[in-house]
């Protein structure tokens, strides 16, 4: 079957390979993940000098620090002399220098090569230019999103994403993201591709079938049209809903800067390749994915409310919660699906119906960034 002989309604979703072969998420490692930008920690996640994070970036483990002028700094987890990674750990702190656990070649938060073994005894060599390689770093919403391109593209970009969801970069910026605080944050192993948890996040289609609690809050949902299928629309809350939370009892503190015209509506945005942010008027919800293999996604799931809210120990269980169960629906949903990519039926891949036409965008997207053309 191929995309001419579908009815009108209809289009053709990538063949089931796009899902499950190793060469082509190999290709998109590449082609994706290592040459746009990519969303990698909480800045307050590098609270101080010294603190780190390791994250994986395409077939790449990326270090990210915070140097003693508080800039952040990436770098590839390598070490200039045989190759070994330098931090095995995937969180800490240190108080000057990173050293290779292998020859103790010593690096400073900067990354520049400040002690080895005899290095006095080699005048010629550059501690600069035998220093860690540098990564291409941006803090936008409170996040360091890297680029391992030579050259970056303008982060103009990543914003223009936003913009295409909510027609401008301010109705973002009344959510004071950078100034919100980690009040939970939950790590899920999915074991599906990265593409059918993105696909899942842009539709509402199956929103009245497994998202009861989603659908009592937002009730237009159960119509099954996403939020993200029109530019600049918020999902508004039930009449008898006083937040969003798992059972539609009360938020928390506003965030000042929200419109009434954003109060009691919900919006959610995808930022390609790997974010997706959630806000409503008390809280953001953000999720970043980390694509491991064909078929297994790390997705890290932050809750963001304001500093008092979470400093005064405020209990946010119920407003975690709705989004929890609704992630866990649409994780189990994308497991789901998983195996099925491998169906001599799926060769060809399955359709989207109308609300799902966006999704054939995302779709026209990777193939682009892949060099493959459209789908069959």
């Amino acid at each position: 079957m191929t995309s001419t002989s579908l009815p009108d309604s209809l289009i053709a979703t990538l063949p089931g390979s796009s899902y499950t072969d190793p060469e082509i998420f190999a290709q998109e490692q590449e082609r994706i993940f290592e040459t746009m930008w990519f969303c990698a920690v909480r800045s307050s996640d590098l609270a101080r000098p010294g603190a780190f994070r390791t994250v994986g970036v395409g077939r790449e483990s990326i270090l990210i620090t915070r140097a003693r002028d508080n800039s952040i700094r990436a770098f590839f987890n390598v070490c200039r002399h045989r190759g070994a990674k330098l931090c095995t750990e995937e969180t800490g702190e240190v108080k000057r220098a990173f050293q290779c656990p292998y020859h103790a070649w010593t690096y400073d938060l900067t990354g520049k090569l400040v002690a080895a073994p005899n290095l006095t005894k080699m005048p010629d060599i550059s501690r600069t230019e035998y220093g860690l390689a540098g990564v291409a770093t941006h803090e936008w919403l409170g996040y360091v999103w890297v680029c391992l391109a030579e050259s970056p593209p303008p982060f103009e970009e990543v914003v223009q994403d936003v913009v295409a969801r909510l027609g401008d970069t301010e109705s973002i910026e009344h959510y004071d993201m950078e100034n919100l605080e980690v009040g939970k944050r939950i790590v899920y192993d999915v074991k599906a591709n990265w593409k059918l948890i993105v696909e899942n996040f842009m539709e509402c289609y199956h929103c009245a079938t497994i998202h009861p609690e989603l659908t009592e809050v937002l009730p237009e949902f159960a119509d099954g049209y996403a939020a993200q299928y029109y530019v600049g629309h918020g999902a508004e809350f039930g009449a008898e809903i006083k937040g969003f939370t798992v059972d539609g009892s009360e938020g928390l503190d506003r965030i000042p800067g929200v419109t009434e015209e954003q109060d009691r509506r919900y919006y959610a945005i995808t930022v390609k390749p790997q974010v997706f942010i959630n806000l409503v008027p008390d809280h953001v919800i953000f999720h970043r994915m980390y694509p491991v293999a064909a078929d297994r996604t790390i997705v890290e799931c932050d809750w963001l409310y304001l500093k008092r809210v979470v400093e005064s120990g405020k209990d946010v269980s119920r407003s975690v919660e709705l989004f929890d169960r609704v992630n866990r629906q649409d994780f189990d949903a994308c497991e789901r699906c998983q195996p099925a990519m491998s169906s001599r039926l799926y060769a060809k891949g399955g359709v989207l119906v109308p609300s799902e036409h966006h999704i054939g965008e995302f779709h026209a997207w990777v193939q682009e960034r892949l060099g493959t053309g459209q789908p069959q």
